[in-house]
């Protein structure tokens, strides 16, 4: 795939960031459980909804904001994704947690479509390291 470039995807709708960044986030987050030997489809669907739920990737927001995490230009399209208008109300969770996802979304497809692949890793394990923590402090 041709990578676009940084101003070409600066120009983008966040929604479309988004629309990429989820499809990234989930093949990473199905390969990430199934090698990690999850292998039972039932158990692969309940663990990815732990990765990719709006609720988790809100909460992926909010701890890279309070690591400072993000660069400032990434932090621009997390604003800008946060503040898109979907024009769809979202079923199982509040506006504010679906627009949090949103903006962890754009980035993640803002980073894979400008080819920014070694910072889009770095996210990429930053957050599911972070959920894989969460989840064993939660058992």
């Amino acid at each position: 795939m041709e990578n676009l470039k940084p101003s070409d995807v600066k120009q983008l709708n966040s929604l479309a960031l988004a629309y990429m960044g989820d499809a990234v986030f989930e093949q990473v987050v199905r390969e990430h459980l199934i090698l990690s030997g999850r292998v039972r489809p039932n158990i692969l669907h309940k663990e990815a909804t732990r990765y990719v739920s709006a609720k988790a990737q809100a909460t992926l927001v909010r701890e890279m904001m309070e690591k400072d995490f993000l660069s400032e230009d990434e932090q621009a399209v997390l604003r800008r994704g946060r503040n898109a208008k979907s024009g769809s109300v979202p079923k199982n969770t509040d506006v504010i947690t679906y627009h949090h996802s949103t903006a962890f979304e754009a980035v993640i497809g803002s980073l894979y479509l400008s080819g920014q692949t070694e910072r889009l890793q770095e996210v990429l394990d930053f957050s599911i390291n972070f959920i894989d923590e969460q989840k064993g402090a939660k058992k």
